[in-house]
């Protein structure tokens, strides 16, 4: 069990070390859009408490899908995103947008996308995306591969996997992230095949013992960065959030920890106990001074 932390206070990250700039920008707050995905939550509820209580700023988290939140930052309606997928999974959406929107930073790379099966799944069996061709395997996976919302990149990439492997008789099933969670859990409680659409980083890799399918194809890409962007003015408007926001960068390990964390207790407290961890690193984003070695 993953030790419960309570959530940080200002104060407290100033006992840690943790510099607090004084800036506060006047008008409405600050807005950000994410999409209910595990990493997503957790990287834009970080920013949006550090932003809070270290620059004085409101911040306001618009939920909504990720083709919203590109038009929405591209027309200037949300200030920033953090979850800009490039340069493969999100191309689409970066083709229609790239030249209205800035590039902040990079919030992680080593991201991956791929289609998952639980390890008890015989590898001899299904090891490929190539494998789902076979009667027997179809047949025990009912033609079914459970999918994420139908906005998201992978679900686009997935569509053109079902073709380029000759998949037409499985059904592709949209649903939330929590949904294919819940899907996976049941299918592996009950130790029956399934194949979801999945990525790196997901708290679901820590909690279960899964696999990525083998893609000959590379039809759902390769490795990713995942990248935080605002709206053209942002960098005008909110000079020192949009410091902070080139500087954060999370190793891909850590994140999932703390998404993992955040599944056993709550992303607050999740958030808490990962700037307590790491107050070196935070102090570095919020200020850009690095700790002496």
């Amino acid at each position: 069990m993953i030790k419960k932390i309570a959530g940080i206070s200002a104060a407290a990250l100033m006992a840690a070390g943790v510099a607090q700039p004084a800036f506060a920008q006047d008008g409405e707050p600050l807005t950000i859009g994410w999409t209910a995905w595990s990493d997503a939550e957790f990287v834009t509820k970080l920013a949006q408490q550090l932003i809070t209580e270290n620059y004085g700023q409101e911040v306001e988290l618009i939920q909504t899908g990720i083709a919203p939140q590109y038009q929405g930052v591209a027309q200037g309606d949300i200030d920033a995103m953090m979850m800009a997928w490039l340069p493969g999974t999100h191309a689409d959406y970066w083709d229609q947008v790239g030249p209205d929107v800035v590039t902040l930073g990079v919030l992680y790379t080593d991201a991956k996308l791929g289609w998952v099966v639980p390890e008890y799944v015989p590898e001899d069996q299904l090891s490929s995306i190539a494998d789902l061709t076979d009667p027997e395997v179809r047949e025990k996976l009912d033609s079914t591969i459970q999918g994420i919302d139908p906005g998201a990149g992978l679900m686009r990439l997935s569509n053109e996997t079902i073709e380029a492997y000759g998949l037409d008789e499985y059904e592709l099933v949209s649903a939330s992230d929590a949904a294919m969670v819940a899907a996976l859990d049941r299918a592996i409680r009950n130790e029956e095949w399934i194949v979801v659409t999945g990525w790196s980083p997901h708290w679901m890799f820590g909690a279960y013992d899964l696999r990525y399918l083998e893609d000959p194809e590379g039809t759902l890409g390769g490795v990713e960065r995942v990248y935080a962007i605002a709206r053209q003015g942002f960098q005008q408007d909110y000079p020192e959030v949009a410091q902070f926001l080139m500087r954060m960068h999370l190793p891909l390990e850590e994140l999932e920890s703390a998404m993992a964390n955040a599944q056993e207790t709550s992303y607050e407290e999740a958030i808490g106990q990962y700037i307590e961890n790491h107050p070196a690193r935070v102090n570095y984003w919020l200020t850009g001074e690095m700790a002496a070695s």
